[in-house]
This record gives C-alpha cells, structure tokens and sequence, in this order.
C-alpha cells in the first residue's frame, strides 16, 4: 500500500499520508491530511484582523504534521492531550478521510474547547480515524485565541476567532469535496467552550449556510455583552501602558499580552461566582455585527430552527474543582455560607437540595462541584431546548463514573465520542478499563446524527422529553434534567 496519498485544494495540492483506523470493522484505513492553512499567518498587519485567505501555492504542499497551533505552552486548564506546535501560521484545519476520490460522505467538524484562551487542535484525541472508519470525513479546525481572538480594541475588528471559525467553515464549503466529503452534509460539534462556539455557530444568520447539524458537549457560551468586552479591552490595554487601539497593542510582544491576560482571568474561590454570574471575559461577543443578540434569544426567535441538534453535558463537569486539599478546606465551611458562595439563592435551595440529595449525601465536596457544574453547563442543557421550542432537538447526559475520579467529570465524554479508548493519557481521566460497550453506543448514536439527522432515541418537544443517559447500562428517562428545574 502506498504510504502517501494526494488530494487537490482551492489554493493547491496537498500530501497526506495513511493510517489504519481500528475495530475491525468498517473502512480499513484512514488518510489523514495535517496542517493545512485556511488563512494568512495571523502577524505583522494581520495580527488583529479579520483573517485572510490562504493564497496559491505551487507544487504539492505536505500536509504530514500537525501545523502551528494558537495556544502557547501548557496552560494547564485541559485532562485532553492538547499540544502546542511553535509556529506563527496558526490557521490550519486537519482532515481525515476513508478515500478522497470517493464522493458525497457526511462531513464532522470539530472545533476544540479550552475556556477560550486554550486548546489545540493537534490532540491526538480529535484524530477522526475511527469516524473515517464508519464513513465518516472529520476536519478539525484552529482560531485564534484569548485576546488575539476575542479581546476588544477600538478599531480593529469585533470577534476574530469567530471570523477564523468562519472562514473555516467556508474552507469546507470549498474544498471538502476533494476529500471524499459533501459540503451540503456538514455536521459541526465541539465541547466547552468548542461546544459553546458550535451554538453560537447555530444562532448566528451569517453562519446558516454553512453546517447542516450541531451536536454540542458540554457547551460553555460565550455572549460577552458589549460593556463587559470593552471594559476588559480598555483596562487590559492600560495595564500594557498603550492604547486600546491596532497601533497601541500591535508594541505588545505576544508573550506579554499573555502573561497579562493570564493575570487578568486568574480565577480563585473569590471570583468564581463573578464569573458564573458575568461569564467568561474573552469569547464571542454581542457585537451588533456578526452577534446581535444573545444567543438564546436569537435561537427563541427562530435563528437555526431548521438544523438539527444534539446537547448535553456530564453530570460532575467541574467537581474536580473541589477534590483534594479544596475538599478538606470545605469541611469547615457552612453548607449555607458555601451555596451563597456559589450563587445559590435561598429561594431555591429546598428544592435543589431535595432534587439532587444523592449527590449531597456524599458531602459539600460533591454538592459543591455539582452546583457549580449545574450553573455553568448542566441547567443550559433543557433551557436551549425549551427556546428551540419544536426545532429538532435530542438530549443527553453523561452519567458513567470514571473510574479515576469516582464520577463523570468535564471532558470524560470527548474519548467516547471519538472512539479512542486506546489514546495517550487515558487513565488520568477515565481511570483503567473505560467501557468499549459505552463508547460503541455513544461514538455509534453521533454516527447515526452526522450521517441521518437522527440519534436514534426520542427527540425532546420543548420542555419536556426523553433523555439519552449514557452510563452502565445507557438508558432512555423522561425529565433527567429535573434535578435542574429549580435553576432555570
């Protein structure tokens, strides 16, 4: 078999190289096509700038190695393997297909989390190998991040991560058919904050055109108001002692921009409530331009009605939060003193308590991380629904316990989805031996969605319906997201 395979893009050849995929089933080999640019290096006059798109090249372009990525170091924020690659052209997109010269596949792309200001998509996680297995095409994407990405300056344009996931998505438009997939078939998907850009995708009208489905894992939403964007470009710029204009953060080395927004988003027990209250400072933003509203209100009003949808979050997103030296600190902190820290009105919490008692049973630890993982991802769940009212909408949650932390933590989910149990760095998250049965039903349902519309379970009408909870055994509830209601 020969090691190299070519395909041909707008701006010019590329050489990817191929790979088997795994399971025993399904297409046997994989060709993965790495690092190619969508856009101009983001430098110089570009740096804070709409992006540009990549110009011709001549000759065949070697797409063999994950490109430059964004995120710089190890921000530490993230249990997925996500490497940073060195480099200043950091707008790439990876593509993974069973046969380029075949034609029509449904098309996933992936767009990776990390709050924002992280992650990489040269995760060996986000391999699409096992999708390519089941006939699925699998891009995943790069964009700018943190204050590059989302900062407000005066005069430079609004949201240029969100600009970068664009022009992504038109580079699919374009030139997916070159490698076996069907623009018209395009399903988008992410977690975290990629979860929270896939629903901003959903409710924006410039972005309609290009994605078919959504399928959104543990969404964290960006909706920066206005007030709050300007307010963290200005005082970031007047920590730099410069302007908050092109000319003023352009004499900003990237280094110090990041050692500068790392101290400005610094979170602690102090400011944790701030922030499930504001939101985070830097991601998509209520621009009045590609973002005119928040993006609840645009999908009530009926912005991507017509576009199918998959949501849902893990049981215990950050109760890793309070493990460790944090869960011995909370034995001595008041249950009433520790849910007014986390922004639990009282007016509620009779009825919360009472909705989640298993969880409380197992001490303020636990009701801790289950409180702020309800308010940051869990309660978003049944409320997009309701808003999306008879649009088509399927729900899950995420309920297997790792079995490293003893429950099912933010991130837990993403090897399920791709299929990869036997990745790097696996037991640190999912402990020994995760469930294949598991990942075989959840990897399958997203299979079934990316290639039908379908899941394969009930949809959700509304506010009320069947749930999907993936656990030992997966099974379908009605109002599994109960233990919410008294949040919304």
């Amino acid at each position: 078999m020969t090691e190299y395979v070519e395909a041909q893009t707008a701006a010019g050849r590329v050489r990817g190289r191929w790979r088997p995929t795994t399971g025993g089933r399904g297409a046997p080999r994989s060709a993965a096509f790495l690092g190619i640019p969508f856009a101009e290096a983001p430098i110089g006059d570009l740096r804070f700038q709409a992006p540009v798109p990549k110009a011709p090249w001549e000759g065949v372009r070697d797409a063999l190695e994950f490109a430059a990525t964004a995120q710089r170091g190890d921000p530490g924020v993230t249990l997925i393997p996500e490497p940073s690659v060195e480099g200043e052209s950091t707008l790439n997109v990876n593509v993974f297909t069973p046969d380029p010269t075949a034609s029509g596949m449904p098309v996933l792309v992936w767009i990776h989390g990390g709050g924002y200001f992280a992650g990489s998509p040269a995760s060996p996680w986000y391999d699409g190998r096992n999708f390519n297995r089941d006939g699925v095409v699998t891009v995943s994407i790069s964009y700018r991040l943190g204050f590059d990405g989302f900062g407000w300056i005066a005069d430079a344009p609004s949201n240029r991560g969100v600009r970068d996931w664009l022009l992504a998505l038109e580079w699919v438009q374009q030139n997916i058919a070159a490698f076996g997939g069907d623009p018209g078939h395009v399903t988008i998907a992410g977690q975290s904050a990629g979860g929270g850009a896939v629903l901003t995708l959903l409710g924006m009208e410039a972005a309609q055109h290009l994605f078919h489905g959504v399928y959104a894992i543990s969404g964290a939403l960006g909706d920066v108001s206005t007030s709050r964007a300007e307010a963290f470009g200005r005082a970031l710029a007047a920590t730099a002692g410069v302007e908050p204009t092109v000319a003023g953060l352009s004499t900003v080395s990237e280094d110090r921009l990041l050692a500068l927004q790392k101290k400005a988003t610094q979170l602690g027990p102090s400011s944790m409530t701030a922030m499930i209250d504001e939101g985070l400072p830097l991601g998509p933003a209520i621009d009045g331009d590609l973002l005119t509203r928040p993006t609840p209100e645009s999908l009530r009003a009926g912005v991507g009605a017509d576009k199918p949808l998959v949501i849902g979050a893990a049981d215990d997103e950050f109760t890793m939060a309070f493990t460790g030296s944090a869960a011995k600190a909370l034995r001595w902190v008041p249950q009433g003193v520790l849910l007014t820290r986390l922004g639990l009105p009282k007016s509620i919490r009779a009825e919360y308590l009472a909705a989640n008692a298993d969880v409380a049973r197992l001490g303020k630890a636990r009701l801790a991380g289950r409180v702020l993982t309800d308010r940051m991802f869990r309660s978003a769940v049944p409320r997009i629904a309701a808003v999306r009212g008879d649009a088509p909408t399927w729900l899950y949650r995420f309920s297997w316990p790792s079995g490293h932390f003893g429950f099912a933590e933010h991130c837990l989910d993403v090897p399920f989805f791709f299929d990869c149990l036997d990745g790097p760095s696996m037991e640190a998250l999912a402990g020994p031996n995760p469930p294949q049965e598991l990942a075989d039903e959840l990897h399958g349902a997203a299979v079934a969605f990316i290639s039908t519309g379908d899941p394969g379970w009930t949809r959700h009408e509304g506010d009320a319906g069947i749930v999907r909870v993936y656990d030992r055994p997966t099974r379908d509830v009605a109002d599994a997201y109960g233990s919410v209601r008294a949040l919304r």
